[in-house]
């Protein structure tokens, strides 16, 4: 259910590294929540160099959104945005205090994934979540 998008400039390190950083997205979301790597979702969209603004100005790092079930506490979701940043930035080289990663909610029954409504989320780490 996780889907991860990447807003990211033309010419930024994240573009090289696609599939790693794909592949490290779904690893930290399995291992952070527990859910099966297999339901995890990343896309990235290249933008035009100076596409992407904070306060109105142009910023040349990428932004990444989140979708992700509602349901977990603050704890694991403070720890899933801390271990998705360091191993974006031990991939790409970027500055963690550079990055802005955001994470919408959803609750499982507003995902249609395998032909499947899900469930809710879960904080038993053994569970299907």
């Amino acid at each position: 259910m996780p889907f991860y998008q990447f807003t990211v400039p033309g010419g930024d390190a994240t573009l090289e590294h696609q599939h790693e950083i794909a592949a490290a997205m779904t690893k930290v979301h399995a291992e952070v929540t527990g859910a099966p790597s297999a339901y995890v979702h990343c896309s990235f969209v290249e933008v035009p160099p100076g596409s992407i603004f904070v306060a109105g100005e142009p910023v040349d790092g990428p932004r990444m959104v989140g979708i992700i079930r509602a349901g977990r506490s603050a704890e694991v979701r403070a720890r899933l945005l801390h271990e998705l940043a360091d191993a974006w930035c031990e991939i790409t080289g970027h500055a963690k205090a550079d990055l802005a990663i955001f994470l919408q909610e959803v609750p499982g029954a507003n995902v249609l994934e395998d032909g499947v409504v899900l469930p809710e989320a879960s904080e038993d780490p053994g569970a299907i979540t």
